[in-house]
C-alpha cells in the first residue's frame, strides 16, 4: 500500500507543477504589450524631433518607417503568443491531474485483479530460500510410492516360462540374499516387468553387497529405479544415490540427468538448466536422456532468465546408420563417410565427450577401417586419461571395432 500512496503523490506533484508552469503563460503576452507600447513612445519622439529640427524630413521618415515595422512586428508576436496561452492554466491542470489519478487508479485496479495485493515482495535470497525449505521438506520415497501409478506389466502380456523364471529367482533370492549376482539379475528383470520397486529393492542391496566397491553406475542406477518407482519424482533417497554417483564420477550422465531432474522439481531452474544444457550439449543424440530434456530445456531455459535454443543433434547415431541398411553399398558407404568425417572435424577441433569418441571409433569399425578406429583409440587415451568411466566407454567401442592394443 505504501508504493501507492507514494505513486498517488508523486502524480499530484508532477500535475501541480506542469498546471503552474501553464498559469505563468500570461506573462509572455504582458511583456509583448510593452514593445509595443516602446514603440508607440518612439514613434511619437521622432515626430517630436522633426518638429524641433533635430531630424530632417527625410530622417524623420526613414526612422518612422523603421519604428513602425517593428511596432506591427510586436503587435503580431503578441497576439500569437496570447492566443497559445489562452488556454486557462487551472484547466489544463486539471484534465492532467484527472489523467494521473486516473493512469495510477487503473493500474491499481489492474494488479487488484491479476496480482496478489498484500504479498509482500520475494526476492531472489528469499526465492532459493524457499526453494531448499521445499527441497529439505519433500516426501518421502515411501510416501512417493505409495501415490505412484502402477506401471508393472500385466500378467497376460508377460511370457509363461519367463514367469516362472523370474518366480524361481525371487524365491531363490529370498532365500540366499547375499547373492550379488542374482540381486543384479533380479534388479535387471523386475525393471523389465514395470516393477520398479522391487527393481530399487534389489539395486539396494547390490550396493550394500559391493560396499566400498560400489560405482557411479551402481548408484545412478539405483537413482533411476528409485525414480520410476515414485512415479518420476527425485525423493530424498535418490537424492542420495545421486550424489554418490556423482561422488564416484561427476561425469556420469544418467546422475546428471537426475540432478538436474531434481532441481527442476524443487524450484531451482537456474541450476537444472545449467545441468542439462551441458548434458544436453555433450550427448549423442539418441542418448535416453536427450528427448526429455529437449521438451523441457526451453521452459527451463525462460524461468531462469537465459535466452537459449537446443542445438541440433550432431553427428551420426546408430539409427542414422541403421538407416543406411537399405542403401545400395556404395551410397551407404559415401553417406557413413560424410557423417564420421563431419564427426571427426569436430572432435579434432572441439572436442567433445566421451560417447562422441566412442561412436566415432564404432563408425570406422563399420566402414572397415580399423586403422582410424586404431588412431582415434590412441588420442583418446591421452585425452581421456584421467576419466576412467569415459575410457572403459571409448574401450569398449575400440575393441568392438577390432582394435587391438
Amino acid at each position: 500500500m505504501g508504493f501507492w500512496i507514494v505513486a498517488f503523490a508523486l502524480s499530484l506533484t508532477a500535475a501541480g507543477l506542469i498546471a503552474r508552469a501553464l498559469a505563468r503563460g500570461g506573462g509572455v503576452a504582458h511583456d509583448a504589450d510593452t514593445d509595443v507600447q516602446v514603440y508607440r513612445d518612439q514613434l511619437s519622439e521622432v515626430d517630436r524631433d522633426r518638429a524641433r529640427g533635430v531630424l530632417s524630413d527625410a530622417e524623420a521618415e526613414r526612422l518612422r518607417i523603421e519604428v513602425s515595422r517593428r511596432l506591427l512586428e510586436a503587435d503580431r508576436a503578441g497576439r500569437g503568443r496570447a492566443t497559445v496561452g489562452a488556454a486557462p492554466g487551472w484547466a489544463t491542470g486539471a484534465a492532467i491531474t484527472a489523467c494521473g489519478i486516473g493512469l495510477v487508479g487503473g493500474a491499481f485496479a489492474i494488479y487488484a485483479w491479476l496480482g496478489a495485493p498484500g504479498y509482500p515482495d520475494m526476492p531472489l535470497q528469499s526465492r532459493i530460500a524457499a526453494a531448499e525449505d521445499a527441497r529439505q521438506d519433500r516426501p518421502s520415497q515411501a510416501e512417493a510410492e505409495a501415490q505412484a501409478p502402477d506401471r508393472s506389466v500385466a500378467p497376460s502380456e508377460i511370457d509363461p516360462e519367463f514367469e516362472t523364471l523370474i518366480e524361481r529367482l525371487r524365491t531363490t533370492m529370498d532365500n540366499r540374499p547375499d547373492d550379488r549376482r542374482g540381486q543384479e539379475l533380479l534388479a535387471v528383470n523386475e525393471a523389465r516387468l514395470g516393477n520398479f520397486a522391487a527393481a530399487a529393492r534389489a539395486q539396494e542391496r547390490v550396493v550394500a553387497l559391493k560396499g566400498a566397491e560400489a560405482g557411479a553406475e551402481d548408484y545412478a542406477q539405483l537413482a533411476e529405479m528409485l525414480v520410476a518407482a515414485a512415479g518420476g519424482y527425485v525423493s530424498p533417497e535418490a537424492e542420495s544415490a545421486i550424489t554418490r554417483a556423482l561422488q564416484a564420477d561427476g561425469q556420469n550422465p544418467q546422475a546428471r540427468y537426475y540432478a538436474g531432474l531434481l532441481y527442476a522439481q524443487t524450484g531451482r531452474p537456474d541450476r537444472a538448466f545449467r545441468i542439462w544444457r551441458r548434458l544436453l550439449e555433450e550427448s549423442p543424440g539418441d542418448a535416453p536422456w536427450v528427448p526429455p530434456i529437449r521438451a523441457r530445456i526451453d521452459s527451463l531455459a525462460q524461468a531462469a532468465g537465459v535466452n537459449y535454443s537446443a542445438p541440433e543433434p550432431r553427428g551420426p547415431s546408430a539409427a542414422d546408420i541403421a538407416a543406411a541398411e537399405d542403401m545400395s553399398a556404395e551410397d551407404r558407404q559415401e553417406m557413413i563417410r560424410g557423417m564420421v568425417s563431419r564427426l571427426s572435424d569436430r572432435l579434432a577441433t572441439e572436442g567433445g565427450p566421451a560417447a562422441d569418441w566412442a561412436r566415432l571409433i564404432g563408425a570406422y569399425g563399420v566402414l572397415g577401417d580399423t586403422e582410424a578406429a586404431a588412431e582415434i583409440w590412441a588420442e583418446a587415451q591421452d585425452a581421456f586419461s584421467g576419466d576412467t568411466s569415459g575410457l572403459e566407454q571409448i574401450r569398449a567401442a575400440a575393441e568392438q571395432a577390432g582394435v587391438t592394443e
